[in-house]
């Protein structure tokens, strides 16, 4: 156990190399109650919503979930979140060291912009249990008449599971198939235990803070205080994809428009390590012509059997195929930069 943003933290329960290829291969069940839940309400709901993100939430079903940011005036990221649209208004679920900051940034806009909208921090309130892995849609069948099959990957639908209401979203954070279930903060521990119960057949087992990181760094994603952060903007880190510019008026938009214009300093970029060693956050990426990067991730891939790792390089350094050094403990260590995801799974 390890202490996380105010929380006491699971790294591991048994094995994180064990934890991993369980959710590769079965089902893990991850305990992310410490995730913050902020619900926006209210007849400018959306008009604040789209705002204050990168995204068009606009663009949401009932149902729909979204990837988006909230970014500074200056284009860099404070937080990252996926935005969901349901019947009571947009749920934001950030991450839990940055939540005291988003609901600052958030009501800092509210009143000022004349919203008619109502900003609820229920994250206290809201525990969220996730079965994550290709068994995890054949498990939850067992514990709820929700549609299960029928529930697109981010989209979410609310449902009783295992006698508990819950919202069910098919979103996660392994590369996996999966789910993440939110229900009541009082009825979390019954429903982490119904999931772990029904889940034996399935070969679930539960996951700690290690595998998911191991998880996430495989598929790619990114990590709040890794890739992302005040000094880094979603060009940088590959997400340009989801600034929908053409919304119109909202947080950052001026910058983050000179920042497409002239085209991003830097690009995060992946990096498959071709000598015998593991790059860390923070390490040194040197460039064959004289320019420096920094790893954000890195790790030895369960899945692969191979050291990878995520780095910022500068832009006319990124190209794939192109090799670089990475300084472990003071020593040059050759690393090829490779395309982004370093694992997907079979769909």
């Amino acid at each position: 156990m390890v202490a996380f943003a105010g929380w006491e933290m699971p790294v591991q329960y048994a094995s994180i190399i064990e934890e991993h290829r369980t959710v590769r291969t079965a089902a893990g069940l991850f305990d992310l109650s410490h995730m913050g839940e902020l619900l926006v309400s209210g007849p400018d709901a959306l008009a604040f919503v789209r705002y204050c993100v990168i995204s068009d939430p606009g663009s949401l079903a009932p149902g729909q979930a979204q990837y988006s940011m909230l970014c500074a005036r200056d284009g860099g990221v404070i937080d990252d979140l996926i935005i969901y649209r349901i019947h009571e208004g947009y749920l934001l679920v950030c991450n839990a060291a940055n939540r005291a900051a988003d609901v600052v940034h958030l009501r800092g806009h509210l009143a000022p912009g004349g919203f008619n909208a109502t900003l609820e921090d229920r994250s206290d309130a809201t525990g969220l249990v996730a079965p994550q892995g290709p068994r995890a849609a054949d498990l939850l069948k067992t514990l709820t008449d929700a549609d299960v099959d029928g529930l697109g990957y981010y989209h979410a639908t609310p449902g009783v599971v295992a006698g508990i209401e819950c919202l069910i979203a098919r979103t996660g954070y392994t590369g996996e198939d999966g789910f993440e279930l939110f229900c009541l903060a009082s009825q979390t521990e019954s429903l982490w235990q119904a999931v772990l119960d029904a889940g034996e057949p399935f070969g679930l087992k539960p996951c700690g803070l290690g595998s998911r990181d191991t998880l996430r760094l495989e598929a790619g994603m990114p990590l709040y205080g890794n890739e992302l952060d005040r000094d880094h903007n979603p060009y940088e880190a590959n997400m340009g994809w989801a600034v929908k510019l053409e919304k119109g008026e909202f947080v950052g938009r001026a910058a983050l428009a000179r920042i497409r214009e002239r085209g991003a300093r830097r690009r995060l970029v992946g990096l498959l390590m071709r000598d015998n060693a593991v790059a860390r956050h923070g390490y040194q990426v040197r460039i064959p012509d004289g320019g420096t990067g920094v790893v954000t991730s890195g790790t030895a891939s369960p899945t692969l059997h191979e050291k990878i790792a995520m780095a910022y390089v500068p832009t006319q350094a990124a190209s794939i195929g192109a090799e670089v050094e990475v300084l472990v403990r003071d020593r040059p260590y050759h690393a090829e930069q490779v395309k982004l995801p370093f694992y997907r799974r079979a769909r």
